[in-house]
């Protein structure tokens, strides 16, 4: 039996050769749509494919090439596009396996850059979603690559149709430097409702009773660490790029990797604000549940004092012995009642003034 042999179900690359290609997860589409847009100063194109071998026939004619690719479930397309492209084999086993960290790579002739995206759901229906993108960043190209159409890049490719903006009069870095901006966007779409969600759980704190409240909070913690674990490495992605560490990308756009990587650090501390907020309602919610306890045992200890004496009253007019004068007196019994009624209210009133009931 080969070690971890049960596992491959889940890990389908555990134990195959480096630039094994296999893909990792659930296929989210039937089959890859792919799409090009070619454009420079004064001209853009827009071609989806209808099958690979069209694709592969196609000659652009711009100085500039976006090819994206949805769907990463099919090795056949990864390998036809790395060929076209020369992707190293380790780049491609990357892009089919779906659980990728956000990172960058040189390959010399062009960059590899894997990040995530986030779709919050909301109202604690299930739980925090993500999708890998990847990047591919060459001298006049740049290759994309999701699972699924999110429109994460939806507002760039609007830029480019309508000529807004810088992007049709610089490179191919500036244009990777808009989808890197996009997806930092995203975060923020992303953070704002999970803040949102995180401050409405924390109202229904100390109102009601919800059994499920303690089960919100481990998901949102847990949401946390998968935001905090996927954006920190875009943040340190950023840096690299922004300090000119590869060079791919041109001075003027280094300015703006600049400006991103400042968005991404202001997503990393609202991040670490929520994150603390979380961890507070934690405390809170053991500290209501703790204190409720408390209450409601200081109802029951109030409610025993004042059986207490009566109890007493009870028990010793309920022996069985023969000389006993209260017995044969003649209004004995609505005496003992009307003492038990009194001391029953007196002690009621008392804990009554004091809030113990």
């Amino acid at each position: 039996m080969k070690r971890y042999e049960r596992l491959k179900g889940k890990l389908p690359t555990l134990g195959e050769a480096p630039g094994t290609l296999l893909a990792v997860g659930e296929p989210a589409l039937d089959q890859p749509r792919i799409t090009l847009m070619e454009y420079g100063p004064s001209a853009l194109r827009e071609t989806t494919f209808a099958s690979l071998q069209e694709g592969l026939a196609y000659r652009p004619g711009e100085p500039v090439l976006w090819l994206n690719v949805y769907g990463l479930h099919d090795p056949e397309v990864m390998r036809a596009i790395g060929e076209r492209f020369g992707l190293h084999p380790l780049v491609l086993e990357d892009i089919l396996n779906a659980r990728q960290r956000p990172k960058v790579e040189d390959y010399g002739d062009y960059l590899f850059i894997a990040s995530r995206v986030f779709q919050f759901p909301g109202e604690g229906n299930g739980r925090l979603k993500h999708d890998q993108i990847y990047l591919v960043v060459g001298r006049h190209f740049v290759l994309s690559f999701q699972s699924r159409p999110l429109g994460v890049f939806e507002s760039v490719r609007e830029r480019l149709r309508t000529a807004r903006g810088l992007i049709r009069s610089r490179g191919a870095d500036y244009l990777a430097y808009s989808l890197l901006d996009a997806v930092v966007d995203d975060y923020f779409g992303v953070l704002t409702q999970f803040t949102e969600y995180v401050e409405q759980t924390d109202s229904q704190l100390l109102v009601g009773r919800d059994a499920s409240i303690l089960r919100r909070i481990q998901r949102l913690k847990h949401d946390c660490l998968r935001l905090r674990r996927s954006i920190l490495p875009v943040r340190e992605v950023l840096t690299s790029l922004a300090r000119g560490d590869y060079g791919f990308f041109q001075p003027e756009t280094q300015i703006y990797l600049r400006d991103a990587y400042d968005h991404t650090v202001h997503v990393i501390e609202s991040l670490e604000m929520s994150r603390e907020l979380v961890g507070d309602m934690l405390d809170l919610y053991l500290s209501t549940q703790s204190n409720r306890l408390n209450l409601q045992m200081r109802v029951l200890t109030a409610l025993s004092m004042i059986f207490m004496p009566l109890t007493l009253i009870v028990g010793i007019y309920g022996m069985n012995f023969d000389y006993m004068p209260e017995l044969h007196w003649h209004y004995g019994y609505f005496l003992i009642l009307g003492l038990m009624l009194v001391l029953g209210a007196g002690l009621y009133f008392v804990f009554w003034r004091r809030k113990w009931l």
